[in-house]
């Protein structure tokens, strides 16, 4: 398993994005399912750098675990903000039109839906996201 720490702010979306694509580029991963989760870990670290830390100043780890038969990539991200499950946020109506539509949750919509498995906990003070992508 790789992983980084970095501060959880929208600047430190590109390093981990870097880091995690180093690792699928190491493991043959298909350009489809390294983009797909790309969007997945830009999404997260987005919720996490806008919600998790009231004061602001917080950190969020990013792993990487590659795991054989199946091949799949786990990706998780864990931070010690304010607890928030993002599987107990309603679905949007995606078929009501952008100007009907209720702000927000699209991004957790979107990770749901292109990642085989998406999971929540809250441990030891902290928020434990993963999602599971084969490849």
């Amino acid at each position: 398993m790789a992983k980084i720490t970095l501060p959880a702010v929208i600047e430190s979306i590109e390093t981990a994005t870097d880091f995690v694509n180093g690792v699928l580029e190491d493991v043959g991963c298909s350009m489809r399912a390294q983009m797909q989760l790309a969007i997945a870990l830009d999404e997260l670290m987005s919720n996490v750098a806008h919600y998790a830390y009231k004061s602001g100043q917080g950190d969020v780890t990013v792993s990487i675990e590659i795991l054989k038969d199946p091949k799949r990539a786990v990706l998780t991200l864990t931070d010690e903000g304010a607890p928030y499950n993002p599987l107990e946020k309603e679905d949007p109506d995606v078929t009501l039109s952008a100007e009907k539509r209720k702000i927000g949750g699209l991004g957790i919509f979107i990770v749901k839906r292109s990642m085989d498995d998406m999971t929540y906990e809250y441990k030891d003070g902290k928020n434990i996201v993963t999602v599971v992508k084969y490849i």
